[in-house]
């Protein structure tokens, strides 16, 4: 019988991977599926020489690590690896959150692992506002860059930490300091209107920032002799214009990279694919425009159509008597539509619809944010106390 105690009770990684190497592949599967496994099934750590425990993620990690280089690629096993793997790093962050008094919020497009450790899922307004009033003194924010400044412009006093730095957004991208500056040059009496899909720099420039739940209520509080720059997204401008019917709002032609990529074409397909089904789609989607008209009398070729933001999406879908639903949105809403809802049906517009960026904030740089308190956002006094402005009028309005 092979022993696992030797390969868990070592002094060196190099030591134990020696051990394990020379294990043939049935010595291999044995001490996998009957030793370890057991163990750490039943006590969910193991002992290690220096009196310490390492928990089952840390272990499951090294043996993902020498499976593969051992060519030893059990699909059942690999599989089991990876839940007992996920399982076991999901606990180790719930503990740690609640060690270090941390509050997690996640945005409705992150992976599934990252919404099951959340304290929080929502959408950039509904993050914004708990951000605000949550009593903890440390935020991790599960979302790309420009929604963790808004977390550290709202709540100075609190430490924001953002998994990964480089989760940006192609759409805050779409304008820069300069070209927005310039602009309002071009416009000296309009008022300035930007989605908060923008960098705090931007935001200081502002006088209002919105939200797709709320966009259309922001323009609409402004008085109707008043000038409107709305920046960055093209199609959110227009679905406000036409919802405002304001003819003096000037819109930037800016994109969501992944909302952008959402046809009139995918959209239709996929109605055809299935009996009475309702579409839901999000205002940045560049299948908006052509159906601004439809949406205006309740429907498109007699199926129900909706232009919501994410939360809405999601409040909406749970109210709804149908059964099936299209949504032209990214794809990682999907994991709790059908949460939520499992006797209901929810298919993509567009399985590409995936952003890249919210994709790169994963389990494994939670954790590492949790335990290193690293990747901690901060912006600039000046900046901040200017971009406030413009986020407090976002928050007042519904």
């Amino acid at each position: 019988m092979v022993s696992w105690y030797p390969l868990i009770h070592y002094r060196s990684t190099t030591e134990s991977f020696k051990i394990i190497s020379s294990l043939n592949e049935s010595g291999f599967s044995f001490l996998m599926t009957r030793s370890v496994l057991f163990w750490v099934s039943k006590h969910g750590w193991i002992p290690m020489s220096h009196g310490n425990y390492c928990h089952i993620w840390q272990i499951l990690r090294k043996f993902q690590s020498i499976s593969h280089s051992l060519n030893h690629y059990n699909p059942k096993f690999y599989r089991f690896m990876l839940v007992q793997q996920s399982s076991a790093l999901k606990e180790e962050i719930l503990r740690l959150k609640k060690e270090k008094d941390v509050v997690i919020l996640a945005h409705n497009y992150q992976v599934p692992d990252v919404q099951d450790v959340a304290d929080f899922t929502g959408d950039s307004l509904g993050l914004s506002r708990q951000a605000a009033t949550v009593p903890q003194k440390t935020i991790l924010f599960c979302g790309v860059n420009f929604m963790a400044e808004t977390a550290a412009i709202i709540s100075p006093e609190k430490k924001v930490l953002l998994p990964d730095l480089e989760a940006g957004c192609s759409l805050a991208d779409s304008i820069t300091i300069d070209e927005l500056k310039n602009w309002k040059k071009q416009h000296p009496n309009a008022i300035a209107v930007g989605y908060v899909n923008t960098t705090a720099e931007i935001k200081s420039e502002l006088d209002y920032c919105c939200t797709s739940s709320n966009a259309v209520n922001v323009v609409k509080s402004i008085p109707a002799d008043k000038e409107i720059l709305f920046l960055p997204d093209m199609f959110l401008g227009s679905y406000v214009a036409k919802m405002t019917g304001r003819k003096n709002i000037h819109i930037w032609a800016g994109e969501c990279h992944v909302h952008a990529g959402i046809t009139p074409d995918d959209v239709t397909k996929k109605l055809n694919s299935m009996n009475n089904t309702e579409l839901v789609i999000h205002p940045e989607c560049g299948c908006t425009t052509p159906f601004m008209y439809d949406v205006a009398d309740g429907s498109f070729d007699n199926n129900k159509v909706s232009i919501l933001s994410t939360e809405g999406m999601l409040n909406h879908v749970s109210k709804s008597k149908s059964k099936n639903f299209v949504v032209a949105t990214e794809t990682g809403i999907l994991y709790k539509m059908r949460k939520d809802n499992p006797d209901k049906k929810f298919i993509a517009a567009s399985e590409k619809a995936e952003c890249q960026y919210m994709k790169m904030i994963t389990l494994q740089n939670v954790h590492d944010a949790l335990v290193n308190e690293k990747n901690v956002v901060t912006v600039p006094k000046e900046i901040a106390d200017k971009a406030r402005v413009a986020i407090d009028r976002m928050l007042a309005i519904s």
